[in-house]
């Protein structure tokens, strides 16, 4: 591709405009320009989950400023280029720039060994400059730089930041990415003060709100409507209001989680097919937002819970929140473990429920779900490994194997069967008598959620579900059908 295609997105270039370049260094950003995320962040993400440990000297290192700061970090974690995100625009015309036998370069104010590493693994480069030795190269420092290096107006800068002003003015073409329309006026003016030189925009600026409101995952709050079964189970509204704040509460809870799991799980997510089209793991949402995203939903979970005035709820959502928390930097990379926490966390929806509608769980219920959910937990690892048997792909951040899925499958089967056995046994219990007019009519209960297990274990077998298992019921016509035929079962015995 000609560079004067490769640039038609930033300005109009003529052919004589375009021999010129050749003498004109093309100098790239890398955080947030030619990388979608900032690799420092990403870093200490990487370090959280590898060498925990190591975070210990943050408040010493953050004395050594922040080329220092960089520095230690880039001790523990340098960020391979394959596990990033590039914008194909940049790096798009950093081929083309190539191509034209224009010098290209990657300046910084990363670490100088992070810098390095993705020059070489890209081979887009001729050269690269990153912070060192007390030097950031970031603003004014990095102007300073390009202009001793390069020469004053004999670069051309694509930057993707208010920091990058200084640098800007002082290029003899200025080039912003997925810039806002405040920073594009900044920029136009800035240029137009110092120099005049021509100005041109890459990329429109990314829709944030709706990439946060994805990383949050509203299609999984479905699984919170458990939290209104125990209250339903014991034909008690009274406690509708409290529930509905716990539900509320639980979905910001659980969207926090995510978040945070999104970030914990950026490699992975990257290397799969689906995944990788998740906002960090894309880098349409940078690794701070989804820091402050987490916080933020945490605050407003607890001013719901609190809002409920049941302290055992809160208890309750706690509880909740450290499993999940466990789960997500440690024990779902355990072998069974992980699938025995994930029905634990189905089952805590429950007492939260419970809790908040200041209604007991009685052991029928209890033991039912800890069947019930083990199985849905099972039939969740299933699909996961039917996909990677399909693609080819190995399991990355995971413990088992595509071997596994007879054992999985086994679990799946013998966990749902024991939960329809102790669905059997309370209706056959006197306890039923209390609560149903006809409690014989429940029966039919029975044979509707061996269909749906059952089904549900073949569609996992099949490659079809490609999600947690109580999300894909709800989106799945017969799932609805057969929740709707065991919702009339019950209303007609308790009439």
């Amino acid at each position: 591709m000609s560079m004067v295609r490769a640039m038609t997105t930033l300005t109009a270039i003529s052919p004589e405009e375009f021999e010129a370049d050749r003498g004109i260094a093309l100098v790239v950003d890398l955080d947030g320009t030619l990388c979608r995320t900032d690799t420092l962040h990403e870093a200490l993400l990487a370090l959280a989950v590898e060498r925990p440990t190591m975070l210990l000297g943050l408040p010493s290192w953050l004395r050594e400023g922040r080329a220092g700061f960089k520095a230690r970090v880039a001790d523990g974690m340098v960020m391979a280029a394959e596990a990033l995100p590039f914008n194909a625009a940049v790096v798009e015309a950093l081929r083309a720039a190539r191509e034209a036998g224009r010098t290209t370069a990657l300046v910084s104010a990363a670490d100088h060994r992070q810098v390095t590493a993705i020059a070489e693994a890209t081979g887009l480069f001729d050269e690269a400059y990153g912070s060192a030795e007390g030097l950031n190269l970031k603003g004014a420092e990095k102007a300073a730089f390009l202009e001793e290096r390069f020469g004053a107006g004999l670069f051309d800068y694509i930057g993707d930041s208010r920091a990058d002003l200084p640098v800007w003015t002082r290029a003899r073409r200025a080039i912003t990415v997925g810039a806002n329309g405040r920073l594009r006026l900044a920029v136009e003016g800035a240029v137009s003060r110092a120099s005049g030189a021509r100005v041109a925009h890459l990329d429109p600026p990314e829709g944030r709100p709706r990439a946060m409101l994805r990383a949050l995952r509203p299609h999984q709050w479905s699984k919170n409507m458990l939290l209104f079964l125990p209250m339903l189970a014991a034909h008690d509204l009274s406690g509708l209001v409290p529930v509905i704040l716990g539900f509320l509460a639980f979905c910001l809870t659980a969207s926090s989680v995510y978040v945070l799991n999104d970030l914990l799980d950026l490699a992975a997510d990257r290397a799969h097919p689906r995944k990788r089209l998740r906002p960090f793991a894309a880098g349409e949402l940078p690794a701070a937002t989804g820091v402050a995203m987490a916080g933020g939903l945490l605050l407003a979970a607890l001013v719901l819970a609190l809002l409920t005035g049941r302290p055992v709820f809160l208890g309750v959502l706690a509880l909740y929140l450290v499993a999940t928390f466990l789960y997500s930097f440690w024990l779902k990379r355990k072998l069974l473990v992980d699938v025995l926490t994930l029905a634990g966390l189905y089952t805590l929806r429950l007492l939260a429920g419970g809790a908040a509608a200041g209604v007991m769980l009685s052991p029928w219920m209890l033991g039912f779900s800890m069947f019930f959910f083990l199985s849905l937990a099972a039939v969740k690892r299933q699909a996961e490994l039917v996909d990677l048997l399909r693609t080819g792909r190995e399991a990355v951040g995971r413990a088992y194997e595509t071997d596994d899925l007879p054992v999985l499958r086994a679990m799946a089967m013998s966990a749902s069967h024991a939960a329809v056995l102790v669905l059997a046994l309370y209706i056959a219990s006197d306890d039923v008598q209390q609560l149903y007019h006809r409690p014989s009519v429940l029966w039919l209960t029975c044979p509707l959620l061996l269909y749906w297990s059952t089904r549900m274990l073949m569609k996992a077998h099949r490659g079809v579900m490609t999600d947690d298992p109580i999300v894909f019921a709800v989106t799945d016509r017969v799932s609805q059908g057969v929740g709707l035929a065991i919702a009339g079962v019950v209303l007609a015995a308790a009439l």
